[in-house]
């Protein structure tokens, strides 16, 4: 047992150097250096609050919508079908742990020979398999990637559904704010075919004004009932992200939306470790490393430690004999003579794999800034159109009120009016549209930054 055991530990040292005892190292991604190119000096200070550290509960004031998102972290299948996986994956985690301590078993029976008679024996036995090739442990660290992989996939999934819900939850406040423009809008035009029919009986218009004024408001109808329809379209897609049937959405307005003062993004590269699809892939890519090594210890001899003790005697006679008992103890060691290329076929793939793996993480790496990118620039220009909706609209509301005074004292056409209220009309729309883009924006730039996932990985 002592050469046993001084042959072992030559052997790890030795093998230390052929890759099957070494630990996972991030590779080296230049191209983090680069990924943000629309990054102003005030989203990277340190004073504010980064979106990456902040949970969804701070995030979203609206009382309504975190209740809605509360019941979707509850009922919402496909987040439900993620934290299995992660109970799999710890159960596989738990079974490689087990995997180092010794196997026993306990046997019991009769057995008959020829001249001999019948005996009944018990036989507990033990078998021990010796790591000294890196088995066991390369199996159990990629376990543990894979584990923790699982619990990226599920905050990755879980972030994707807060984003979800919140963005859901916002367009129906963005609709029901163009519905309440549009029916408002259609009372004016209903004022105006009023207005204008005075004034036909005055001789001051013409048929042709009313009319006019009458399909515009028949457009503005026809408008309604389409939002009416994305509406139910919208609720019916808000509750089956819930995991609930079709019910009716309770929600706010709107403009009574309000989101945390002085947001910042925070220092892009040092961020992207929060994400969860980054942990992700970078844990696949430790499985892979793993996989691997695991794959070139196949190369190298099996060590089992095994035994055996009991006691068998003639059936009817009691076990007073002994020389009855009887206990042995094996040392066993398998190693690969010809096994038709499977071990090198096994390590060739491992090692693409592992390469497949560091590609993917690149990957994601780019498409980590891409995002971040698209939805930082989409935030600031979101903030831009809303200034200048706000100074348009008080111009637009400035000439209707003109060019319809002037109407009245024949200074001017129907047709100055009619157009500068659908242009009012259409301005006032495209604002409650600018308005949910840049909550969406802050949306997607908390979703592209993590999510509050940085809270999770301190």
């Amino acid at each position: 047992m002592k050469r046993l055991a001084t042959s072992i530990l030559i052997l790890q040292l030795l093998l230390s150097s052929c890759g099957i005892y070494t630990e996972y190292k991030r590779p080296e991604m230049p191209i983090v250096d680069s990924l943000y190119t629309h990054m102003p000096v005030e989203a990277t200070g340190s004073d504010s609050t980064s979106l990456a550290f902040i949970s969804w509960e701070e995030l979203f004031a609206d009382s309504l919508l975190r209740d809605y998102i509360r019941t979707g972290l509850e009922n919402n299948t496909d987040l439900n079908l993620a934290r299995l996986k992660v109970t799999e994956a710890e159960a596989t985690l738990q079974a490689s742990r087990l995997a180092f301590l010794p196997s026993a078993t306990l046997s019991a029976g009769t057995e008959s020979s020829a001249g001999q008679g019948s005996s009944a024996y018990i036989r507990p036995s033990f078998e021990w398999e010796i790591d000294a090739f890196g088995k066991l442990r390369n199996t159990r660290k990629g376990a543990e990637a894979a584990l923790e992989q699982s619990i990226a996939y599920r905050q990755a999934v879980q972030t994707q559904l807060i984003a979800a819900i919140a963005d859901s939850y916002y367009t129906l406040l963005m609709l029901d704010q163009q519905m309440e423009i549009s029916k408002r809008t259609m009372s004016t035009w209903e004022e105006n075919i009023r207005s204008l029919s005075a004034l036909k009986r005055a001789g001051k218009t013409n048929e042709a004004a009313v009319l006019q004024a009458s399909a515009n408001r028949l457009q503005v109808e026809a408008s309604i009932y389409s939002m009416q329809q994305q509406i139910y379209a919208q609720e019916n897609a808000f509750a089956s992200l819930l995991g609930i049937g079709p019910a009716e959405i309770r929600r706010g307005r709107l403009d009574d939306q309000s989101f945390p003062e002085d947001l910042s993004i925070g220092i892009p590269v040092h961020l992207l470790k929060y994400r969860p699809d980054v942990r992700q892939a970078e844990y696949a890519l430790a499985e892979s490393f793993y996989a691997e090594n695991l794959a070139r210890s196949w190369f190298y001899p099996d060590i089992t430690l095994g035994g055996s003790a009991g006691w068998t005697s003639a059936l009817g006679t009691a076990i007073t004999n002994p020389s009855a008992w009887i206990a042995d103890f094996l040392a066993s060691l398998t190693a690969p003579l010809f096994d038709r290329g499977t071990s090198i076929a096994r390590l060739k793939i491992a090692q693409a794999q592992s390469q497949e793996a560091i590609l993917t993480f690149r990957q994601t790496l780019i498409n980590a800034g891409m995002e971040v990118n698209d939805a930082l620039v989409a935030w600031q220009t979101a903030k831009q159109r809303l200034n200048v909706d706000s100074r348009l609209i008080m111009n637009l509301q400035a000439a209707v009120w003109n060019t319809s005074l002037l109407m009245k004292h024949g200074l001017t056409n129907y047709l100055e009016v009619l157009t500068a209220q659908q242009t009012l009309l259409n301005a006032e729309l495209a604002q409650a549209s600018d308005k949910y883009a840049e909550i969406q924006s802050v949306i997607n730039l908390y979703h592209a930054l993590g999510g509050g996932s940085g809270l999770a990985s301190e």
